[in-house]
């Protein structure tokens, strides 16, 4: 199994220089960046996770750092709750590790059949349950609003016209009848199923919801001139972090000219970075950076208050009751 490499890590490192205090790895995954964080010069990582698997494959090497490394079996949304001080740097990669996409029995991969699950953790619903279970109209709207699938309509009836037939219990199965329906890729192109695998892995794991109130969590518990980096990997999670960070920022937007004016809110956070993406050298070393893009903030002063989700380009449908 190849192991997960950090993406962005040394530009984290770098631009949060100097590295102290007490930090929280939001997805400790493999715990490249919590490691990589207490390397250089960090007191104390708490690393989250809300996928049980991880703990035991970090126990080969987690005890090494004795007190400085605290383990935790969560959420990021409530990394607030986890933490016993003030926090000095929150870090959060918001992809699918590459030991969830290697193990075919997780599902979040049409390259290996395997049951169709695709769940961080191992409760709720899984895509088997949405696919099998939700509306034609239901489904066009998750592949639309969460993987930018344009065929969304087309893939969505073939999925109930294929499931009168019998249920849709895997990856193969799922990423069968998606090429069905969409055109040979061209050399160079995606595999046809990636966007759908996208979409129905979001929904699964509300990463829209937990993404949101992980950063709201965040403001919540970093202290004055804490940071945040944050890591996406596609364009709907890097839309809704950067307007955040804007709206958190106090420049969300300059108001009409036929209303009047309104004071701006005293900014949560400052020294808002531009989407910074890896290098040459890194893309080479980890493909996976390739997709990369990291936005970094500094915690001002200002309390922590609630966020106007309504302006943070959020997919909006209703799943409904599945």
């Amino acid at each position: 199994m190849a192991p997960h490499v950090p993406v962005l890590l040394s530009p984290i490192l770098m631009h949060c220089a100097p590295i102290r205090g007490l930090w929280v790895d939001g997805t400790f995954g493999a715990g490249g960046y919590a490691q990589g964080l207490l390397a250089a010069g960090a007191d104390r990582v708490v690393g989250i996770d809300r996928d049980p698997s991880v703990f035991p494959m970090a126990a080969e090497w987690a005890d090494e750092y004795g007190d400085a490394l605290h383990l935790v079996e969560g959420t990021f949304s409530d990394m607030d709750e986890y933490v016993d001080g003030p926090v000095d740097g929150v870090v959060l990669d918001l992809g699918v590790s590459s030991m969830q996409l290697d193990r075919p029995e997780r599902g979040f991969s049409f390259m290996r059949d395997g049951p169709l699950d695709m769940r961080m953790g191992d409760e709720g619903a899984t895509a088997a349950d949405i696919v099998n279970e939700a509306g034609e109209g239901v489904l066009a709207d998750i592949l639309y609003h969460y993987g930018e699938e344009r065929a969304s309509r087309r893939i969505a009836r073939a999925i109930v016209e294929a499931r009168k037939t019998g249920r849709i219990l895997t990856t193969g199965q799922l990423a069968g009848l998606v090429e069905k329906v969409l055109p040979r890729p061209k050399p160079g192109q995606s595999h046809p199923a990636t966007r759908s695998f996208q979409a129905l892995r979001i929904a699964v794991n509300d990463e829209f919801g937990q993404l949101v109130a992980g950063l709201e969590a965040a403001e919540r518990a970093l202290t004055p001139g804490g940071w945040l980096a944050v890591v996406s990997f596609h364009s709907l999670e890097d839309r809704v972090v950067k307007r955040f960070l804007q709206q958190r920022g106090g420049k969300g937007g300059g108001g009409s000219r036929f209303q009047p004016k309104v004071d701006a809110p005293e900014p949560r956070f400052t020294d808002l970075s531009k989407g910074i993406v890896a290098d040459h050298a890194e893309v080479d070393l980890n493909p996976r950076a390739r997709s990369a893009r990291l936005r970094i903030a500094r915690r001002t002063e200002a309390p922590a208050a609630p966020v106007d989700r309504s302006g943070l380009g959020l997919p909006k449908f209703d799943l409904g009751d599945l």
